[in-house]
């Protein structure tokens, strides 16, 4: 299959190299000229995954018609907020028959529209059953060098779910298919604002007791956002929730979990992110889901208080004192399952 990977940062690149190395036909896209160029010279991303050598079979190429006119399937690997920009840039292209693959995960800031969303809206030849999503407990720096990890193939038709898991299933990479769309992307999206809140955590210097609390009552959040926009409960105890959300709580490899805990030293978010070569996607997602969650009257503390840490120099131990001060309450919510 021809295949176009958007996007050439450290999970984009990955994803290119282990497609091209399943035998696809690959091309890999970078946004900057001179990028693109450095990435084609030195058959390596230096900048992010220094040593792993390209396969013969994968192309770097510059211009974005090149890369997505004769892909069957394209996959984007832009961050959350470049995913419109850079659709609108093929948005002229006949999409008959192509599959959008989309493995960013995020809100897209001022509408809180998720990604599939994002691509229908600005790409008018693509249809519902088109759109896919890959997302799951799956840090590149773990996949490029072939350890164990398993994600979720997610679209609303299950013959593109399929055809996306037939695409990328290897021995160490293992895809499962899910059609519940709602709750993979809300899932995969806010999960990055809790993991920024357990980073937090870590950076105040607290324990296993409250990373532990940060996660199950982070999980809750999660279920309570998908329940109101019509996701299955089951599936935020699946890949995109439970299994996404761990790991980046946890990892050492977690950008948004990095972030957070600069913020519990005490660190501004400016002087954080002004270090950081990579994206980490829950810090506008915050506002984001934050928004979302209001519009939709969806309680939210955790991340509410993320927001307010990241973006009104709220002291994170005057969050976290908050939020243990709030009103007791039950921890199972009729209708829902959590509280």
């Amino acid at each position: 299959m021809k295949i176009t990977v958007l996007g050439a940062g450290s999970w984009g690149t990955t994803l290119a190299i282990l497609l091209a190395n399943k035998g696809h036909e690959v091309t890999l896209w970078a946004h900057r000229t001179e990028f693109a160029r450095a990435l084609e010279a030195d058959r390596e991303n230096k900048r992010y995954l220094r040593g792993i050598v390209f396969p013969d079979n994968l192309h770097v190429v510059e211009a974005l018609h090149d890369a997505v006119s004769k892909a069957q399937m394209i996959v984007t690997a832009v961050p959350s907020h470049a995913l419109r920009e850079t659709a609108q840039g093929f948005a002229n292209e006949p999409l008959d028959d192509k599959i959008i693959v989309n493995v960013a995960k995020g809100l897209e800031l001022k509408s809180g529209k998720r990604m599939s969303e994002v691509l229908l809206e600005t790409l008018p030849g693509l249809t519902p059953e088109s759109v896919a999503v890959l997302y799951g407990p799956s840090h590149a720096e773990e996949v490029v060098r072939q350890q164990p990890t398993t994600v979720v193939a997610c679209s609303l038709s299950e013959k593109t779910a399929r055809l996306v898991q037939e695409a990328f299933h290897t021995k160490y990479f293992r895809v499962y298919v899910n059609t519940d769309l709602v709750g993979v992307e809300i899932a995969g999206s806010v999960k990055n604002v809790i993991a920024i809140a357990a980073g937090i955590s870590d950076g105040l210097g607290f324990g296993d007791n409250a990373k532990a609390a940060i996660i199950t009552r982070g999980l809750a959040e999660i279920s309570r956002l998908s329940a109101r926009l019509g996701a299955d409960p089951l599936t935020i105890s699946g890949l995109s929730g439970i299994g996404d959300l761990v790991v980046t709580c946890l990892s050492r490899h977690s950008r948004n979990r990095s972030v957070g805990e600069q913020i519990g030293k005490g660190r501004k978010l400016k002087a954080v992110l002004a270090e950081m070569s990579m994206v980490a996607e829950g810090v506008l997602s915050s506002k984001a889901v934050v928004d979302l969650a209001g519009r939709l009257g969806v309680d939210m503390p955790i991340s509410q208080a993320v927001y307010q840490m990241l973006f009104e120099d709220k002291p994170a131990q005057q969050a976290i004192l908050d939020l243990m001060q709030r009103e007791p309450r039950s921890e199972r919510e009729p209708g829902s399952g959590y509280n």
